[in-house]
C-alpha cells in the first residue's frame, strides 16, 4: 500500500518512474550505510566478543 502511494506520487511515464524508484532505493540504502548503521552499531549485541574456554 505504501509502495503504491509512492508510485502514484512519482511523475512521468513508467520508464521514468522506474528510474526514479531505483534512485530512491539507492538513496535510502546509502543513507542507511552512511548514518543509520554506524549510529546503531555500538548498541548491537554482536559487538561483544567473548571466548569461553
Amino acid at each position: 500500500m505504501m509502495y503504491a502511494a509512492i508510485w502514484r506520487l512519482l511523475p512521468g511515464p513508467v520508464w521514468l518512474r522506474v528510474i526514479l524508484a531505483l534512485a530512491l532505493v539507492v538513496g535510502v540504502v546509502a543513507v542507511c550505510f552512511q548514518w543509520v548503521f554506524p549510529a546503531i552499531a555500538p548498541f548491537m549485541p554482536f559487538n561483544e566478543i567473548t571466548v569461553d574456554e
